[in-house]
Formats: structure tokens, sequence, C-alpha cells
């Protein structure tokens, strides 16, 4: 129990700590968003970005998706466990068992999905802008969430998308009790010098620190 009780302490704080907490948006920047599903949380760039002269689908370098998203303009990118996802078609919430499993190492899928248009922001989806350095350092995070070498492309995953508008590529890393997809968007985010929580294994650790980076006068 004391052993319990310690680690729920580490959880809380980390959630409380910031990482990067001088962290300012940029209002001039690049549009980027979180969203959570309230489980799990994902991050949404622009599919071009002039400025920086990013564009995912040449990143990603598959024809058809190329033909079927061209005319999008945001591209959202989430990492987890592959069985968990695998586990997750048609709106199921995993089995005990599934759950277990994802806290032992275990391979991962990136998860992509495509918008039409930019996400309205709400209480599970937070919007920033940031330095064309931070939207930099942001990109090359997201592609090293990819099981490929640097000069070849993502590898595509044969596991189906939930819609007509998400896929799935191998991911690289494993998946474990102490790094989660959450931690995965909350290290990614950190990195790129956006404010993030010292520790995240929950979606609201996620967003707790995202909403107080809105809160800081530019």
């Amino acid at each position: 129990m004391t052993a319990a009780l310690a680690f729920l302490l580490y959880l809380l704080t980390g959630t409380a700590v910031p990482r990067n907490h001088q962290f300012r948006e940029t209002p001039t920047g690049i549009p980027v968003y979180v969203v959570s599903n309230g489980f799990h949380t994902e991050i949404i760039v622009p599919l071009r970005e002039p400025r920086t002269q990013q564009d995912w689908l040449q990143t990603l370098q598959d024809t058809s998706l190329s033909q079927q998203f061209g005319h999008y303009q945001y591209i959202s990118f989430g990492w987890g466990n592959e069985g968990f996802y695998r586990a997750s078609y048609g709106g199921r919430f995993p089995g005990p068992g599934i759950i277990l499993r994802a806290l032992l190492p275990a391979p991962t899928l990136t998860h992509v999905t495509f918008y039409s248009g930019a996400p309205q922001t709400a209480r599970r989806v937070i919007g920033l802008r940031i330095s064309e350095a931070e939207y930099r350092r942001l990109c090359a995070r997201l592609r090293m969430a990819f099981a490929a070498a640097a000069t070849a492309p993502p590898v595509r995953s044969t596991a189906p998308g939930y819609t007509g508008q998400d896929v799935f590529f191998q991911g690289s890393g494993r998946y474990h009790a102490f790094h989660t997809c959450n931690d995965w968007t909350n290290r990614t985010l950190s990195q790129a010098g956006v404010r993030a929580a010292w520790k995240a294994p929950f979606a609201f650790s996620v967003l707790y620190q995202l909403r107080r980076a809105k809160h800081r006068a530019p």
C-alpha cells in the first residue's frame, strides 16, 4: 500500500511540475493543437507549413494518402500500444487482459488522422501558436515516432484505421507502464520547447500544463 501511494504521489507531482515553464505562445506563430478523448492524446499540426516547408504527405511518401488527402489542411499524430489500438475498433474499450499486457514492453503503432480544417478549441482540444524553431523541433520529434530508417519512408501497418480519415504506421520504441501514449505526447511537446508536465501518464496531465501555458501572456 505504501508503495502504491508513493507511486500515485509521484504521478500527481509529475502532473503539477512543469517542464519549459518559461514557454510563451508566439502570437504570429504556427498553430498546433492537442486533442484528447479523455484517455489518450494526439498532436495536430498543419498538413503543409510553408514557413518551415514541412509537408507531411512528402514525409509519409504514400501515394494513396496523397491522392485521398491532398486537399486536407491538418494532420494528427498519436502513438501507443499496438494491441490496445487493435482491440479498440468499433469504439470498444479493451478488456482487462489487454490493459494488463500493455503494462509490459510491447510493439507500438503511430496513428495518423487527416483533418479537412482546423479543429475547434474545446475542453479537450487546446490550441497553441508556437515559433518556427519550436515547430521544427516538434516535427523532428514527430518523425521519430515512425519505425523507419532516416532515409526511408515510414512503414504502413496492416492495421486498418478507425474511419476513412485515419491510418496506422509501425511505431518506433516500446510502450509500457512508464512510457504511455500520453507520456509520448508530453515528451514530444517538451522536447520541442512547449510547456509540458514533468511526468504525464494520463491525458489530463498533458492538458493541465497546456492550459497553464494558455494563461501566460506572450
